[in-house]
């Protein structure tokens, strides 16, 4: 958000970020990071609760964790409704500065710096693109592979459903191993009957673009080891059909590549992080972390006792199923 936040700034679009650390540790994290964008603090985590997105997965008596949100993120237009949110299951998927800019405006940008490729045939043009951040791979941020396809006037190109014998246009991300794919993204077709060959078909004309979500995981890209390698090739599938008014073409796939450079993980200033060949912040974390200890025993001096004996109750089973 830091490094993209010229961005927003560009296309008018205000960013703020919410969290239960304390004001001062917000103030010395945003000095010592250089961000520029408002840092709000809830340290009841009351904001937190009244937008839905308190984490319920952490009990009270999960001690220093409860009152965390669910990390994510609410797009909202200028009169405070959301037009869009994006929430995941993991901190280890979270969507780009640009999927959300993307999504304020209203349509999808592909810029000339990013990495793409080219296909088609006469009278489809196809781009691919990977749109996000720097466009590298790196744990916890989903890139989008950007697939477009300009049609000259009179074709027309399938969407699902199609009649039996024809083709739907499809993009699958085939590679590499360890990639994570989340739905692929298709607009709404229109129906079309088609006098000639006597059917009636979903299609999009003119414009069409089609977007496939995904993140690196496994051995491509972890918190627990720097990259083994310094680059991956983004492997994936196009398969389409079009018709004019007067025929339906052949079907076609066409296959595709896009390398991308792999890149650390930024990681707080804590023991716990340190070591493992990560891109470490220049914040120190100690004391804020100390602060938030000392703030939630002395809201419930028991929960800290209840962690020691839920961890100890942990360790034996955990013993327990080891010797068994």
């Amino acid at each position: 958000m830091r490094s993209a936040y010229a961005k927003f700034e560009a296309n008018g679009i205000k960013l703020y970020a919410v969290s239960y650390d304390d004001p001062t540790a917000l103030r010395e994290f945003a000095e010592a990071q250089g961000i520029t964008y408002p840092l709000l603090s809830d340290q009841d985590s009351t904001v937190i609760a009244q937008y839905g997105i308190l984490n319920t997965q952490v009990s009270p008596d999960d001690a220093f964790i409860y009152g965390i949100p669910y990390p994510g993120v609410f797009v909202c237009d200028e009169d405070g409704l959301v037009v869009s949110k994006f929430f995941h299951d993991s901190y280890k998927k979270r969507e780009s500065p640009e999927a959300l800019i993307d999504a304020a405006l209203g349509h999808i940008q592909i810029e000339e710096e990013a990495p793409q490729t080219s296909g088609g045939d006469e009278g489809i043009a196809i781009t691919a693109a990977v749109r996000g951040g720097n466009s590298s791979l790196r744990q916890g941020i989903i890139r989008n592979l950007v697939v477009r396809f300009a049609l000259k006037d009179g074709l027309h190109l399938y969407g699902e459903p199609v009649p039996t014998g024809l083709t739907a246009t499809q993009v699958t991300i085939i590679g590499p191993k360890d990639l994570q794919c989340l739905p692929a993204r298709y607009p709404p077709t229109t129906p079309l009957y088609h006098e000639i060959m006597n059917v009636n078909l979903n299609v999009w004309s003119d414009e069409v673009t089609i977007v496939v979500p995904f993140y690196p995981a496994g051995d491509l890209a972890t918190e627990a080891v720097a990259p083994a390698t310094t680059s991956a090739s983004i492997d994936f599938e196009v398969r389409y059909q079009a018709c004019n008014e007067m025929e339906c073409l052949l079907p076609r796939t066409e296959r595709f590549s896009i390398d991308l450079p792999l890149d650390v993980v930024d990681v707080p200033s804590l023991s716990i992080h340190r070591g493992h060949g990560q891109r470490e912040g220049n914040y120190d974390s100690t004391p804020a972390m100390r602060r938030l200890l000392w703030r939630k025993i002395r809201t419930n001096p028991l929960r800290l006792l209840k962690l020691m004996w839920k961890t100890q109750q942990l360790k034996r089973s955990a013993r327990k199923g080891h010797d068994g």
